[in-house]
């Protein structure tokens, strides 16, 4: 869980605009995970999975480049502690 992963770091200024919106994300993750997947295929049934990384990625992404809400700093600490993808 993000929450336990992040629990004993120094989290960056800024940390608490991207905090709940981040946990809102890995609980949409979750429940997509636990979704049953009768009568899809594979590929299918992992769409809804790629979908919420991909919104995730961009939220964060649309913060730093477009909206410039968020620092440098916190940007590279979700990039190293793999919360994002670069």
């Amino acid at each position: 869980s993000l929450r336990v992963r992040l629990l004993s770091k120094k989290k960056p200024e800024g940390w608490a605009k991207v905090e709940g919106p981040l946990f809102e994300f890995e609980e949409r993750l979750r429940v997509a995970v636990d979704d049953p997947h009768d009568g899809k295929r594979k590929a299918e049934s992992s769409w809804p999975i790629h979908r919420i990384h991909y919104e995730k990625n961009r939220f964060i992404y649309d913060l730093y480049y477009r909206q410039q809400a968020i620092s440098r700093e916190l940007y590279e600490f979700l990039v190293r502690e793999k919360v994002v993808d670069a």
